[in-house]
C-alpha cells in the first residue's frame, strides 16, 4: 500500500530530473541511489524544500546532444524521497519511491546546474491508483529461473513466492540487467499485464544468451 496518496493537484508541474541509464525507477517501486555529484546534491537539497520529489530519466542511445547533456528518452518516472540519510564524506544516500510516470513536455531552464523539465503526466494518471493485474504467475516464474540461473542471479525463492503479482512485476522490472531501450520498454508499457508479457520475453531471450538491441514486441 502507498504511504503517499498525492492527486493530481499535488504533483510539480516543473521536474527536475536525474538522467541515470540502467536506472529503472516505476510507480510503486523503490529505487535506492548515492548521490555524490554536486550539480545533483544540489537537487536533492532543493527538492527537500519542495515536496521532496524529481524525476528519473535514461539517456537515448544514439540521440543528438544538446547543451543541457545528452538526449532524453520522452518518458520518466517522478519519484518521491522516501528515506534519506547523509555519509561522513558528504554523500547522500537515498530511496525513492516511484510516484507515477510523465512525458517530458518541454526541457527548462537548469537549476543549480541539474536538469529541469515541464511534465506531462495526463497519459498516466492510472498509475496513481492501485491495480491488481491479471497476470500469468506461473509464465513468470517459469521464466525467472533459466533466467536468474543464466545470469548468475541469486534469490530468496521463498520471499518471490510470497510477493504479490503486481510487486513481482516492479521489482523484477527495475532489477533484471536489461539493456536501456528494454527498460525503457518496460517503463513504457500500457499497464503491468503488457508489463509482465514483455518481463518473460525478455528473460526467455535472456536465459538463451540471446541480445536485443531494441524494444520488446
Amino acid at each position: 500500500m502507498r504511504a503517499f496518496h498525492p492527486g493530481l493537484e499535488d504533483l510539480p508541474r516543473e521536474v527536475a530530473v536525474f538522467p541515470l541509464s540502467g536506472a529503472l525507477l516505476l510507480p510503486e517501486g523503490r529505487l535506492p541511489l548515492n548521490i555524490f555529484e554536486p550539480r545533483y546534491l544540489a537537487m536533492v537539497e532543493d527538492s527537500m524544500t519542495t515536496g521532496r520529489m524529481f524525476g528519473m530519466v535514461q539517456a537515448e542511445p544514439g540521440a543528438p546532444r544538446d547543451t543541457n547533456g545528452p538526449g532524453l528518452y520522452e518518458v520518466g518516472c517522478l519519484g518521491r524521497v522516501s528515506s534519506f540519510s547523509e555519509t561522513d564524506d558528504g554523500r547522500y544516500l537515498i530511496t525513492l519511491s516511484g510516484v507515477i510516470r510523465f512525458r517530458l513536455a518541454e526541457e527548462i531552464d537548469l537549476g543549480r546546474g541539474y536538469r529541469r523539465v515541464r511534465a506531462d503526466y495526463a497519459p498516466y494518471l492510472r498509475d496513481l491508483v492501485t491495480e491488481k493485474p491479471q497476470v500469468d504467475r506461473a509464465a513468470l516464474l517459469g521464466a525467472l529461473r533459466p533466467y536468474f540461473e543464466a545470469q548468475k542471479i541469486e534469490a530468496n525463492w521463498d520471499a518471490i513466492e510470497e510477493t504479490s503479482d503486481a510487486m513481482l512485476i516492479t521489482t523484477l522490472s527495475m532489477v533484471c540487467p536489461f539493456e536501456v531501450p528494454e527498460k525503457q520498454a518496460l517503463l513504457e508499457a500500457t499497464d503491468a499485464a503488457q508489463r509482465a508479457t514483455m518481463l518473460v520475453a525478455l528473460m526467455q531471450m535472456g536465459a538463451h544468451g540471446d541480445s536485443h538491441d531494441g524494444r520488446p514486441s
